[in-house]
């Protein structure tokens, strides 16, 4: 009996040791790429804009978002960017919406533990700021379908939501992560393939506008069917809306996936979101003009213009 439980002493404090090491520093090996990352620059047209709404924000820490994080406060946002192109008006993701109180059942029981939930102006009630009615938008380009990306949905019944199919059989199959979307009913989805060749290290994607501006590409790993969309505008500047592969910019910057116990709760498959990391890591080495934007960095998201300054952003000078 006293082999019996020095064993389970000996068990449960292996455990505990491998839960701590999992937060601890480590830095996800980089290696050079197999082929050309192929940086294809496009010329978007002139008046294309992009800007955020900040929709709402998790309180918790960095510990949670990659490994070497600390334990102070850190708003985690839960925010939407808006891209206006001559051929429409799009949305990445949706942000927290009305009833998000209503849709927290849909959250482990774990992350609301870690987190706590501060709403701010769902996006729907921002659109009119900035002279825009569901009605015109192009549609919402979900980069994952997790509750915390597709709560504003709710409010945008009728918006067009591009997906690919994946992502889509990823919602049908009745599991938890994605039980919001389904709850939510029949949204009008639109379904894309990625039909066009590598592009900027990842091996397929898609060209919303056939302009070059804005593409999709696939980067499963967090959920099956996540993108990022590659931003490109007028100034020079491009952006890699990079949905939840990393939480903060520090799990590209280092790179750093997230601590076990976060992986356990939210990644699908852990080492293609450590691929997608390291190829997002030698992008912004060889770009430096590539802004890196995690959907939940609010520190980043604030760098962006903002969509709510009306008239200024998305009707143009």
């Amino acid at each position: 009996m006293r082999v019996l439980s020095w064993g389970v002493t000996v068990a449960i404090g292996v455990a505990i040791g491998a839960l701590v090491w999992s937060f601890a520093p480590a830095r996800l090996p980089v290696t050079a790429p197999a082929g050309d990352l192929q940086l294809q620059r496009p010329q978007p047209p002139a008046d294309m804009r992009i800007g955020v709404f900040l929709a709402g924000r998790m309180q918790s820490q960095a510990l949670f978002a990659y490994r070497g994080g600390d334990l102070a406060a850190r708003d985690f946002g839960m925010d939407v960017v808006v891209v206006e192109h001559p051929s429409g008006t799009l949305l990445f993701d949706a942000g927290f919406g009305r009833r998000v109180a209503d849709h927290l059942h849909t959250l482990p029981w774990l992350m609301r533990q870690m987190s706590k939930i501060v709403p701010e102006t769902p996006v729907v009630d921002q659109l009119a700021g900035a002279s825009l009615s569901p009605q015109t938008l192009a549609g919402v380009v979900l980069t994952h379908a997790h509750w915390d990306h597709v709560s504003g949905l709710d409010d945008l019944r009728g918006v067009p939501v591009w997906i690919n199919q994946t992502e889509l059989d990823f919602i049908r199959d009745g599991g938890a992560p994605t039980a919001l979307a389904r709850e939510l009913g029949d949204l009008d989805y639109r379904v894309y393939a990625f039909e066009s060749g590598p592009y900027w290290g990842f091996p397929a994607s898609h060209d919303v506008f056939g302009d070059g501006s804005v593409v999709l590409v696939p980067a499963g790993g967090h959920s099956p069917g996540s993108i990022i969309a590659f931003v490109h505008t007028p100034d020079g500047r491009s952006y890699a809306l990079i949905g939840d592969l990393a939480w903060q910019h520090e799990g590209v910057d280092i790179p750093a996936e997230r601590p076990w116990i976060s992986r356990l709760l939210v990644d699908e498959d852990p080492p293609t979101v450590r691929h997608a990391l390291a190829t997002l890591h030698l992008l912004q080495q060889a770009d430096p003009d590539l802004v890196v934007v995690p959907a939940h960095d609010r520190r980043v998201m604030q760098t962006l213009p903002p969509a709510t300054r009306a008239d200024a952003l998305l009707r143009g000078p």
